[in-house]
């Protein structure tokens, strides 16, 4: 009693021990495996996968860990909370390795930051689940009533799918003194029951027998089944059929053509007549085996009755019974071997997809992981992968099954915004097999790009006057990145202009880039200024980018000339200019010296005789302002004129100022002084103003001379030419240097030049021009405002198109 007890707890330690059996292999392999009872449960605990890696259950959510089986169901599933790998199914040991003597689970762990990969391998140990079957429930024996003691009569086996004790180990037959049970031990193992006769029949005396035949395994507790054993006595036939061999072994293509032989069974039989006439039966087929073959009765042609798939199943038993007419029968093993063919083609799994990256990943970044899994076997199963784009992309292999799409270059959105990626799989099969699996990855744009202004530099022109508020020009820049990276603001730098903050002078809108005028702007007072407009773009941090800007003051008509010599304001004797009588035809007797602060056109000036008592005396000069005698003076002791002369520019409107000039003719100096006597007082001074006056030209006349005599000394030492008067020292006289640049017209200068004009009063002598050519002034078309390297070169004096004078 004892012994049992003992015998009974040390079953259940060693059940215990199986059921809870873990064996962890070193991190260094990357491999786990465990071992379970089958017929556990759905939620039944395997193990715990954060223990056995040394893991924090934490780790194991961030890092993405994750079960991937190759089977077509997933068995085995993760909490991620705990760590613990359990049964998301019964587990049934016969239905995932059939009969085959171990069964594992192969599964692939993976998880990440940093991707590493194990194997979790799970052994589905057997327990006694499955009693044992016969092939029928009816066994019919015909036995001759000759047949002498000690024959034997095979039986179907019963088969047991389970392994080892649990399978079938035994049977037992219902007592019966006329028979008694053997066992027949083929070459692999497998007994069949066999009917041994004890004693000799008489068919007289009994007919027929009904014996029970029971199988038993040798699990805990044991299982058994049971069939019926019908025995018909016959007359003499004393031959079985035979098979020339136990077992057959046949190697099959699986994509052998339905309805093609996979083997001709041939049993003999030495007895003569219908106890010689045999029929061929499967009497023990699997359930996978039923639909895929048949055997011809007559003939024992085993044949395909459905399609074959190896990775479906890659081996089917089947037992073949052959029967004579007598009842006697005998049984062969066929073991067919199904050998692969490349029918299948590589799967493509991705898991760890980025379906977006920054632009400013660095090379190397993952992408994506890609599982890649073939059924087939042998070469037919090894797959070789690459891509379609290896510039941007690298694809390398992780593992046996699982390769890395990382990047192999930096990314840039503003070239290549997206990219599709396809990976091609292709098998070593012949022919060979491919699948190709498409990635479609989004570039994210960063703010990589500052704002670029559609000029290097802006030169832009507004007329003097305007009215405040004035919109000037537009600048614009374009930025390449996408969003708020490109979206632009304008402002101007801080910087003055004369002391004055720019920002006084003009105004830009942040958004469209519009500058505009905050005054109005005077020609005269200010002709150009430039400033720094900053386009800067809304990323982070934010990019901006400088472009200078010269705005230039086109001038207006809206200064009349300003009469320099004679002086408009003088009065009296001043206002005289002094003609020998003996002057001819020609003389020049003044010069009208004006200038107009405006610019170009309206600063060219016209010189008209706007009064004269004698029209035909006098003359002057449209451009010069010279006036000069028109015809020889009539022979009179002396002549008074007064002349008005209206100086008038080139603008639109035209504006114009006057001034007017009181000629004397006469022999000489004292004839002058009776005829400014007689000029009228309109002052009402004194006496002493004449004596004043009279001194004050006594002293001129002094000055006069000695100023002729020092010109003559000087005028003699460059040239021997005489001259009939007494020439006025150039520096007695005004002298001004007016310089204006113009463009190339018909009514202007070819080139601009600077002018020093020297008047003289001399009646035979006229002025002298002196030609000065200005320095840095280009002689192409001066109004090209696209031309960045002239805005930096030249003021805006250079460029203005109003810009031309005359003298």
């Amino acid at each position: 009693m004892h012994d049992a007890a003992r015998h009974r707890r040390k079953e259940w330690e060693k059940i215990y021990q199986v059921y809870w059996f873990i064996l962890f292999i070193s991190d260094t392999y990357g491999q786990l495996q465990y071992s379970v009872l089958e017929e556990m449960k759905q939620g039944s605990l395997i193990g715990n996968v954060a223990k056995d890696l040394g893991l924090s259950v934490d780790e194991l959510a961030s890092r993405k860990f994750q079960l991937i089986s190759n089977a077509k169901k997933q068995y085995f599933n993760i909490n991620l909370e705990t760590g613990d790998i359990f049964a998301s199914y019964r587990l049934d040991r016969e239905t995932l390795c059939g009969m085959k003597p171990t069964c594992f689970i192969n599964l692939e762990a993976v998880i990440e930051n940093p991707l590493n990969f194990y194997t979790v391998t799970i052994e589905i140990q057997d327990v006694n689940d499955n009693a044992p079957t016969f092939s029928k429930k009816h066994f019919d024996l015909e036995i001759s009533e000759v047949t002498l003691p000690g024959a034997h009569f095979a039986l179907g086996n019963a088969q047991d799918p389970d392994l080892g004790t649990n399978s079938v180990q035994s049977y037992t037959l219902s007592g019966n003194e006329n028979f008694g049970l053997g066992e027949k031990i083929t070459t692999d193992g497998i007994k069949y029951p066999v009917i041994i006769l004890e004693k000799s029949l008489d068919r007289e005396k009994q007919s027929f027998y009904e014996l029970i035949l029971t199988a038993l395994d040798g699990g805990n507790p044991q299982k058994s089944s049971t069939a019926t054993i019908k025995i018909i006595v016959q007359d003499f036939n004393d031959n079985l059929p035979m098979f020339n061999q136990d077992t057959y072994h046949i190697r099959l293509n699986e994509n052998a053509a339905v309805g093609s032989l996979v083997i001709q069974l041939n049993a003999t039989d030495t007895d003569e007549g219908s106890n010689a006439q045999i029929t061929y039966s499967l009497s023990h087929i699997p359930d996978n085996a039923y639909q895929l073959f048949t055997i011809d009765s007559l003939n024992g042609d085993i044949k395909v009755l459905g399609h074959l798939d190896y990775e479906t199943s890659d081996t089917y038993e089947m037992t073949v019974e052959a029967k004579d007419g007598g009842g006697h029968v005998t049984h062969c093993k066929v073991s067919i071997q199904v050998i692969d063919v490349n029918d299948n083609a590589p799967e493509i799994t991705i898991t760890s997809l980025s379906s977006t990256i920054p632009e400013d990943s660095p090379p190397g970044t993952v992408i994506a992981l890609a599982n890649v899994q073939d059924l087939d076997s042998g070469i037919n199963g090894e797959v070789a992968c690459h891509i379609s784009d290896i510039f941007a992309f690298q694809l390398i292999p992780s593992s046996s099954s699982y390769y890395k799409l990382v990047t192999a270059a930096n990314m840039d959105r503003e070239r290549n915004p997206s990219y599709s990626v396809t990976l091609q799989c292709m098998d070593r099969g012949s022919p060979p097999l491919s699948t190709n699996k498409t990635i479609q990855l989004k570039v994210s744009d960063v703010n990589d790009n500052a704002p670029v202004f559609e000029k290097m530099n802006y030169v832009l022109y507004i007329g003097e006057n305007n009215q405040p508020g004035t919109s000037i020009h537009n600048v614009y820049a374009s930025d390449l990145d996408y969003g708020e990276n490109g979206k632009i603001s304008y402002s101007i730098l801080n910087s003055n202009v004369e002391d004055i903050p720019v920002p006084s002078y003009i105004s830009i809108n942040s958004i469209s880039g519009v500058i505009y005028a905050q005054r109005s702007f005077d020609y005269e007072q200010l002709r150009e200024f430039q400033f720094q407009v900053m386009a800067k773009d809304s990323g982070s941090p934010s990019l901006s980018t400088n472009v200078t800007v010269r705005i230039c003051i086109i001038d207006k008509n809206d200064n009349a000339p300003k009469i320099l010599y004679p002086s408009p304001d003088t009065e009296g004797s001043a206002l005289f200019e002094f003609i020998p009588d003996s002057a001819e035809k020609g003389y020049l007797v003044t010069k009208v010296i004006a200038v107009d602060s405006d610019s170009g056109h309206n600063a060219w000036l016209t010189y008209h005789l706007l009064q004269v008592q004698e029209p035909s005396l006098f003359t002057i000069g449209q451009y010069t302002g010279e006036i000069r005698i028109g015809k020889d003076l009539p022979d009179l002791g002396s002549l008074r004129q007064k002349l008005v002369v209206l100086v008038k520019d080139n603008g639109v409107p035209s504006l114009s100022s006057t001034v007017s000039v009181n000629l004397v003719v006469a022999e000489n100096f004292q004839q002058v002084v009776p005829e400014i006597r007689r000029q009228p007082n309109t002052s009402n001074t004194s006496s002493n103003v004449t004596f004043y006056l009279v001194v004050s030209i006594a002293l001129i006349s002094i000055l006069f001379i000695v100023t002729v005599l020092i010109t003559i000394v000087l005028k003699c030492r460059k040239s021997n030419s005489p001259t009939t008067y007494g020439t006025y020292s150039r520096n007695m006289y005004p002298q001004f240097t007016l310089g204006y640049p113009s463009e190339i017209s018909d009514t202007s200068l070819p080139f601009p030049f600077s002018y020093d004009v020297c008047v003289t009063l001399d009646s035979k002598q006229n002025e002298i021009a002196y030609l000065k050519p200005l320095k840095d002034v280009p002689t192409e078309n001066l109004i090209d405002t696209d031309d960045s390297t002239a805005a930096k070169k030249f003021s805006c004096n250079d460029l203005n198109p109003n810009n031309n004078a005359q003298v």
